[in-house]
């Protein structure tokens, strides 16, 4: 029996995604290469330094470890100057609808992200009210597809992680719901996401009681 719903905020929830896309890519062009959207999705899921790595990577660079470290400051000093400009005409279509199904059904709501900076986004989109708990990276030591932000989340709502139901864009997202022992429904491509119990576009026409009989 389903009690709960875990939600990514990146791409899930709003496209924040989108803000550290244009800042690593600037981060990118200020090292001398380009970031492209594709290899972008590589940097989804998964933390801030993985990132950083993944990006060094594919510009070929090898950089000391305090010099990375100023980097990913760097990105992130850009990556809060653009969120911190968000309104709540950015909350993805059919979310606010979506949540409200869950409340109406009495499903506790749970945030699981990796972002150090999703109480400040809620903040601004004028969601922090809609969430029983809040899991961000202030709160976890492991990166997805480690599923600890997920099995927290269950953990402080006070239920098992066979009673959640994860929703993610990310495919180490999904592989995280799928480690912790829970439903997994992809927002997204299902080329990306297959791995999914359930892989839905966007929250458009979908309730609570239509994500219980796709997972049926």
């Amino acid at each position: 029996m389903i009690k709960a719903c875990i939600f990514d905020l990146d791409g899930v929830i709003v496209d924040t995604a989108k803000y550290h896309y244009l800042a690593w890519k600037r981060l990118a062009n200020e090292l001398g290469f380009d970031f492209t959207e594709k290899q972008n999705e590589r940097l989804k899921g998964v933390s801030r330094m993985t990132s950083l790595d993944i990006l060094l990577e594919i510009g070929g660079l090898d950089i000391d470890e305090e010099t990375k470290l100023r980097m990913a400051d760097k990105k992130n000093r850009w990556y809060v100057d653009y969120i911190s400009k968000m309104a709540p005409d950015e909350i993805l279509p059919a979310v606010i609808p979506f949540l409200n199904s869950l409340k109406s059904n009495n499903i506790r709501i749970a945030l699981g992200s990796a972002s150090k900076n999703a109480p400040m986004i809620l903040k601004q989109i004028g969601m922090q009210d809609y969430f029983d708990v809040v899991v961000d990276g202030t709160k976890v030591t492991h990166a997805k597809p480690n599923p600890e932000v997920f099995v927290k989340g269950a953990e402080e709502l006070g239920v098992l992680p066979s009673e959640c139901i994860v929703f993610e864009d990310a495919e180490a997202g999904i592989e995280a719901a799928i480690n912790g022992k829970m439903y997994s429904v992809g927002i997204g491509s299902p080329e990306i996401l297959g791995k999914a119990d359930v892989v839905i576009p966007n929250f458009i026409g979908i309730s609570f009681e239509k994500i219980v009989s796709l997972l049926q």
